[in-house]
C-alpha cells in the first residue's frame, strides 16, 4: 500500500460555533444526523463537531480538493473502541475510487479553543 493523499485541517472552535449560530441551516448541510447527536441521543458538543469538519477538510485536502464533493458524503463516526473512523459514500466515495483510495487513517484532537484532524488516504 502506499499513501495517496494527507490532509490536516485546524478549526477555532469558538468561531465555528459562531458560524452555526449566524448560518441556519448550516449544521445539516456539513453533518449527517448520526454526527450531530451522541450515541445517547444526546446533541454533541460543539468542539465535537468542530473536529468532525476539520475532518471533512481534510479528507477533501487529501483528495486534492476536488470541487463539487459534498459534506455529507464523508462520515465521521468512532468505533466502540474509541477509534475514530470514515465512511464515505456518493461524490467523495467517487473521487477515493478515481485516485485509488483503500482504506482512510484518522486522527482527531480539541484543545485549547482549537479542533485538529489528521486524514490520510491510503491505496
Amino acid at each position: 500500500m502506499s499513501i495517496i493523499g494527507v490532509g490536516i485541517d485546524v478549526a477555532e472552535i469558538d468561531r465555528f460555533r459562531a458560524s452555526l449560530e449566524r448560518t441556519p441551516g448550516l449544521a445539516q448541510r456539513l453533518f449527517l444526523e448520526q454526527e450531530l447527536h451522541l450515541p445517547s441521543g444526546e446533541r454533541r458538543g460543539i468542539a465535537s463537531l468542530a473536529v468532525r469538519f476539520a475532518a471533512k477538510e481534510a479528507v477533501a485536502k487529501a483528495l486534492g480538493a476536488p470541487a463539487g464533493m459534498h459534506w455529507t458524503d464523508a462520515e465521521v463516526y468512532v468505533e466502540d473502541s474509541g477509534r475514530p473512523r470514515l465512511r464515505v459514500k456518493g461524490t467523495v466515495a467517487a473521487r477515493a475510487a478515481e485516485l485509488g483510495v483503500m482504506s482512510w487513517h484518522v486522527s482527531l484532537s480539541h484543545d485549547a479553543g482549537v479542533a485538529s484532524a489528521v486524514v490520510i488516504a491510503e491505496g
